[in-house]
């Protein structure tokens, strides 16, 4: 990875309100112990990204979106591979932040994200 990688991020259905994907999409919940998920953009293309994580791990998505690893460092977030999940697996982490600034760095990265527009779409879904 370098500054430049686009990491993949799926965008669950109700994660979707009015049209815009809100930025609990960048958000990491509890359960994820305040890293959230993400595909190495070098490692996996958007378009397979998505099929691993519906059919292969059988999880929603309508689709997905990516910020860049620079982006997220300009956040002040840390960006790690996390290959024992799986191979592209990629972890931004959080865990150093309070709630309050969490949402203030989700709101940024979903803005990055919607710059950069749908990086693949399951076109039927949405």
């Amino acid at each position: 990875m370098n500054a430049e990688t686009s990491l993949h991020r799926q965008v669950h259905p109700s994660w979707v309100q009015q049209g815009r994907v809100t930025s609990q999409a960048f958000r990491p919940t509890p359960k994820d112990q305040k890293c959230l998920s993400v595909y190495d953009g070098d490692q996996i293309t958007a378009e397979d990204a998505w099929t691993h994580f519906t059919q292969g791990l059988g999880h929603a998505s309508i689709g997905v979106l990516a910020v860049t690893v620079a982006e997220c460092t300009r956040q002040q977030l840390r960006v790690a591979p996390d290959p024992k999940t799986f191979p592209e697996h990629v972890l931004i982490d959080f865990s150093e932040f309070a709630e309050n600034q969490i949402k203030k760095k989700a709101k940024h990265l979903r803005a990055a994200a919607e710059s950069h527009g749908w990086q693949y779409r399951a076109v039927d879904l949405i």
